[in-house]
Formats: C-alpha cells, sequence, structure tokens
C-alpha cells in the first residue's frame, strides 16, 4: 500500500512541474508587448503541450493512488495532496524562474494551512 503511495505522490510531484510551467512559464519567456493573436495562440499552443504531459502523469497517479481502485488515499485525500503539492512546486518555481517575485511571510503561512488540510483529510 506504501508503495502505491509514495508512486501517488511522485507522479503528482512531477505533474505539477509540468502543470506549473504550463501555467507560468510563459510570463518569463514571452514579454508583455506580444500579445498579438500568433503570440497568443503560440503560447497558449506551448502550454498545451506541457499540460500534455502533466495529464500523462496525473491520470495515472490518481489511478494509482484513489482508495476505490486498491490506493491508499480518499476522493478528498488526492484533491488536498495535489494542491499542497502544486503549491509548493510553485513557490520552488517562482523561486527559480521569478527571483523578482517577493514570497511574504503570509504566502508561507497560507502554505502551512494547505499542508495541516492534507493531513486532516488524509
Amino acid at each position: 500500500m506504501w508503495e502505491r503511495g509514495f508512486a501517488t505522490i511522485g507522479l503528482l510531484i512531477m505533474s505539477n512541474i509540468f502543470m506549473t510551467l504550463a501555467w507560468y512559464g510563459h510570463l518569463r519567456a514571452q514579454p508583455a508587448q506580444h500579445l498579438s493573436l500568433k503570440g497568443w495562440l503560440m503560447v497558449v499552443l506551448g502550454s498545451w503541450g506541457l499540460a500534455f504531459f502533466e495529464y500523462l502523469l496525473q491520470v495515472p497517479a490518481n489511478r494509482i493512488g484513489y482508495k476505490g481502485l486498491g490506493g491508499p488515499f480518499s476522493l478528498v485525500a488526492l484533491k488536498v495532496i495535489q494542491e499542497a503539492i502544486a503549491l509548493v512546486v510553485f513557490v520552488l518555481v517562482a523561486k527559480v524562474l521569478f527571483r523578482g517575485e517577493t514570497l511574504e511571510l503570509r504566502h508561507y503561512l497560507a502554505l502551512l494551512l494547505v499542508l495541516v488540510a492534507v493531513w486532516l483529510a488524509a
């Protein structure tokens, strides 16, 4: 059972890296003045391309981890774990790709509350 839990969390971490890059990576790569239709389409298609890999990892993670299919997590626990992982990955990506962005104490406290929610839901 623990193997399925670790596999689920590992796949969710990898899928969230792709998700975060798809959602926010283009903000680093694409200057705001390039909002032409062609530029917008390129950003959307690039983000969808990254999101494809997110889904290749997220769907199996949920199927492996779901209690109804033999995994260790309830549906609610899967969702809360995914959100916590998404926030942790986001903070790491923000620190690496967006070094000018300031993360304040309240942001870290909010993350801590989400991690407490994971503990409560699991």
